[in-house]
């Protein structure tokens, strides 16, 4: 039975982007300015230098997880890099490394989700491994679903989620590929993680992006918000030279075609909330990842304003498909005073 409340995400984004030197307390000052109660942790500086979420300290997860409880912040996912590797060790002309799988999954993998157990959150966002340069991704298929499986596993037995990544140069590199992953998968701890963007750099249409949308979208458990102005490829998927991309653009300026996918996302909402709860997720997440001064393999840049001008494009388009949020007010204030 309808009952007249929309639909609600929790936002949330990726909060080095919001930080010109990355540094924790930069990164937490300006997403608790801009209301947000929830982040996700990829690169940060606590004092001993940039470093990617996977090589903090002990030490250093518990000055950021006080930091956290300082700016009143929550980690909504883990950021991390786990599927960004070779799947063969072969030279490709790429800088990608190559990890034999065994060693990666007691090591990476476990760190991965311990991380995320002492920072509080029971998403990690993850890829799906880096077949040959200008090989087609599809006879690599089974040998990512075998790899991805045991990961979804370790998460299972962590009580985590892995979510993967739409992302160029990946076997899963669109939203045919992912959706046919997570079919032949069926595991209770993955998900996919949809990025419109992902799929303009690679010569998508709005159509075509829409399409690859709904094959994914029921194995959907969060997306990413983040939108390209494309000069058009001449060719669709293939290699795509991720240092050279130099249009990322808010969400309403962008060729994702994001009114259409979110009013249809909207009707979702209560269905994917349902699937989530039982892991303890609060709720369905919208991560910025804006990249609006830049972007690349491992990650971007915006701003403080520039992740201002993304968190309020997405929340005028929200505004106008029926998505409700929640930006920190005044009531929120109080509470933190204990009135």
């Amino acid at each position: 039975m309808a009952t007249g409340v929309p639909p609600r995400v929790i936002l949330s984004g990726f909060a080095d982007e919001a930080a010109i030197n990355k540094t924790a307390v930069e990164q937490f000052v300006a997403f608790s300015a801009l209301g947000l109660s929830y982040y996700s942790i990829r690169f940060i500086d606590v004092g001993q230098g940039v470093k990617n979420v996977m090589k903090l300290t002990p030490d250093e997860v518990k000055e950021v997880c006080q930091l956290q409880k300082d700016y009143g912040l929550q980690v909504s996912s883990l950021g991390s890099p786990i599927g960004k590797i070779k799947l063969k060790d072969v030279e490709d002309g790429t800088k990608n490394v190559y990890v034999p799988f065994d060693k990666y999954l007691q090591e990476d993998v476990r760190r991965a989700c311990e991380l995320a157990q002492t920072l509080g959150t029971k998403l990690i966002r993850g890829f799906s491994f880096y077949h040959p340069k200008g090989e087609d991704p599809h006879p690599y298929l089974n040998e990512v679903i075998d790899r991805l499986g045991r990961i979804a596993d370790v998460c299972r037995d962590a009580g985590l989620i892995f979510g993967l990544e739409v992302e160029a140069n990946l076997v899963g590199q669109n939203g045919y590929l992912l959706a046919e992953i997570y079919q032949k998968l069926q595991h209770p701890s993955l998900v996919l993680v949809f990025d419109g963007a992902n799929l303009v750099v690679q010569g998508y249409t709005a159509a075509e992006i829409y399409d690859q949308y709904l094959a994914m979208k029921p194995g959907l458990g969060w997306m990413h918000i983040k939108d390209y102005r494309r000069p058009q490829r001449d060719a669709k998927g293939g290699h795509v030279d991720e240092d050279m991309l130099k249009n990322f653009v808010p969400v309403h300026l962008g060729d994702s075609g994001h009114e259409v996918i979110l009013r249809d996302f909207a009707s979702y909402i209560p269905e994917l909330e349902a699937r989530l709860r039982p892991f303890g997720v609060p709720g369905v997440f919208l991560d910025l990842e804006p990249h609006v001064k830049g972007g690349g393999q491992f990650g971007g840049f915006s701003g403080p304003d520039g992740m201002g001008v993304a968190l309020r494009s997405l929340c005028r388009l929200l505004d106008y498909v029926g998505i409700g949020y929640h930006l920190r007010d005044f009531d929120d204030i109080r509470a933190a005073r204990g009135f």
